[in-house]
């Protein structure tokens, strides 16, 4: 388990839903595919995951899933990634989606 954090520390992250609008691999990348997310009024961002190996750019694209939005950005490869997708772990990590249609840019607390 990683170490104990405070309700502030968590409140701290902007979890939202956004539908990925774009999805291509990253070149020169085995392991990268560039995505980019609607996030409503919060406009669009390219994030860059580490997910090639077990999604396709077909299995993401139109789909709403869960990101956080105020992580740092981060060049990756030379290209700025501006959030991060969230999934469980495991042999295939499992992106998590919405049960019911959710607005892309809807905040999740």
């Amino acid at each position: 388990m990683k170490p104990i954090i405070t309700y502030d520390e968590f409140a701290r992250l902007d979890l939202r839903f956004g539908k990925i609008i774009n999805c291509v691999k990253k070149e020169g990348s085995e392991k990268l595919l560039r995505l980019t997310v609607d996030f409503g009024e919060e406009g669009e961002r390219t994030i860059l995951s580490g997910i090639a190996a077990w999604y396709t750019p077909e299995d993401l694209l139109n789909k709403t899933f869960v990101f956080v939005l105020n992580l740092q950005p981060r060049k990756i490869m030379g290209e700025e990634s501006e959030g991060m997708i969230l999934a469980a772990g495991g042999e295939k990590p499992v992106l998590l989606e919405p049960e019911s249609a959710t607005e892309p840019g809807a905040q999740i607390s």
